[in-house]
């Protein structure tokens, strides 16, 4: 049988960057790829957010269970946990997963791990990734499926929003369990999801996916455990110090250090009771260059046959005709193109939402993940509200004028965001269209950047070179066309 993927599946023409979500396998095992809570908790967008409260409210009343003795009720909080086989992700090799996740005796084994551990009865412990570090047979695969399950309602919402943007036919299926943080149990009700194959299918944004944890606890205990021992053992001149010929000390090896203080999850929550210093410069660490997975990562984790081709990108744009006939296809190519543009920096677009309780409709919306470059910049140092990046998309033949600016400026607010793009196919008298952009900036009505087909080639070209400076720059110069 011939690999197929959720976008092959339902015909959606879109290579893997041009899609916000893991292109997904529904014909054989999983992809082995992760959601890190870790990671979650770092990212500093809304939905991200969303998702991490949830996974802290959770983890805080099992650990608060644990830590008081009310055992019937920790173990409770346990009962629905199993190995979320609708996102396809996972170490599952067979076309029905089971996986090595959480699932039946595996969550009891899950309960008694934590409920048996010292690091929780004191409480020393306080996410679910610390887990990775502290705790036996709770490992990279059952640490994602927790966060997994914890956050369905997150993804599935997140689902229905990708197949309302492509179109996709979706039926009413049960959700199967999910954590509920105000009602702070756990949730079952009907929702809709597409169906691949007679199985419900969970996307899963690709923002979030990762080949691995970013806790590791053999990184740590190599390189933060190990390396504070040797100067511990050292300064206590310990039989475990070498002296050279020349009298000079020296700390001891880490092979001398691993037959003394041996490897184990109980010895690294021992250590870092003692040290908490140490565990905590760890974490912080970890902090550090946090990066998204690459389209072509996850393309070649995910084995697929594909390459970016800017060539057919542009090829398609310039096929498409101006007027009304074809704005949806030129809307439908336009937000592929945005994604393989901006990915990681704007995720998560949405087709058409509505605003003003359904007056006024937005043609995608975009939420604004950056962590560097311009789109950070905007409410950092620019002190413009830019949670979520708006997006008009005119397939005009003439130039946009002012009721084009009107309209986006008119679904700009401080909490959805005022800062929106304009995309058109050909703008003749640049000059004036910047001056009446300039205007709506100097009326504190918002900041719109116009872009046609020219200008989105030249973006695509900066990206097919993976420039992301020149992309910036770009932005930049635009932004102060409209500002200076």
């Amino acid at each position: 049988m011939n690999k197929q993927t959720f976008s092959e599946y339902f015909e959606l023409n879109k290579s893997q960057y041009e899609l916000d979500f893991i292109d997904i396998p529904i014909n054989q095992g999983d992809i082995p790829l992760f959601i890190d809570p870790f990671e979650i908790s770092k990212r500093n967008d809304q939905w991200s957010i969303q998702c991490h409260n949830i996974i802290v409210n959770y983890f805080q009343k099992v650990v608060d269970g644990i830590r008081t003795n009310k055992t019937t009720e920790a173990k409770r909080l346990f009962s629905h946990l199993h190995e979320p086989n609708q996102t396809r992700l996972g170490l599952s090799k067979s076309q029905v997963p089971h996986g090595r996740g959480i699932g039946g005796y595996q969550s009891v084994e899950l309960f008694e791990a934590l409920s048996e551990s010292t690091a929780a009865k004191t409480g020393f412990i306080n996410d679910l990734e610390d887990c990775e570090l502290l705790i036996d047979g709770i490992g990279r695969d059952k640490i994602s499926d927790v966060a997994t399950n914890l956050i369905k309602i997150k993804l599935i919402e997140y689902t229905q929003a990708q197949c309302n943007l492509y179109g996709i036919q979706t039926r009413q299926v049960g959700s199967d369990f999910y954590w509920e943080p105000q009602k702070e149990e756990w949730v079952n009700q009907y929702t809709h999801l597409p169906i691949c194959n007679g199985r419900s299918v969970i996307l899963v944004p690709k923002a979030i996916a990762r080949y691995d944890l970013e806790f590791d606890y053999q990184e740590y205990y190599q390189h933060f455990v190990l390396n504070f021992l040797q100067t511990e053992e050292l300064n206590a001149n310990s039989s475990l110090v070498r002296t050279l010929k020349n009298g000079v000390k020296k700390e001891p090896t880490k092979k001398s250090l691993k037959n003394k203080y041996p490897l184990t999850k109980g010895y690294l929550y021992e250590f870092s009771k003692m040290h908490p210093d140490v565990f905590t410069r760890y974490k912080v660490s970890k902090s550090y260059g946090l990066k998204e997975l690459s389209n072509e990562a996850i393309i070649q984790i995910s084995e697929k046959q594909e390459s970016f081709n800017i060539d057919e990108l542009i090829s398609k744009l310039d096929s498409i005709q101006p007027g009304t006939k074809h704005a949806n296809e030129f809307h439908d190519h336009i937000k592929g193109i945005l994604t393989v543009i901006f990915y990681p920096y704007l995720i998560n677009p949405e087709k058409e939402r509505d605003i003003h309780d359904g007056r006024k409709r937005l043609d995608i919306i975009f939420t604004n993940a950056a962590r560097e470059g311009f789109f950070l910049d905007l409410p950092q140092n620019k002190r413009i509200p830019s949670a979520y990046i708006m997006i008009e998309c005119k397939n005009y033949s003439s130039d946009p004028a002012n009721p084009e600016l009107d309209q986006l400026a008119g679904r700009f607010s401080v909490n959805r965001g005022q800062f929106g793009l304009l995309i058109c196919r050909k703008i003749n008298n640049k000059d004036l269209f910047y001056s009446r952009c300039k205007d709506t900036a100097q009326d504190r009505r918002g900041y719109i950047l116009a872009f046609d087909d020219e200008d989105i080639k030249q973006l695509l070209l900066f990206r097919k070179n993976n420039d992301v400076r020149q992309i910036n720059s770009f932005l930049d110069e635009k932004f102060k066309k409209i500002v200076m």
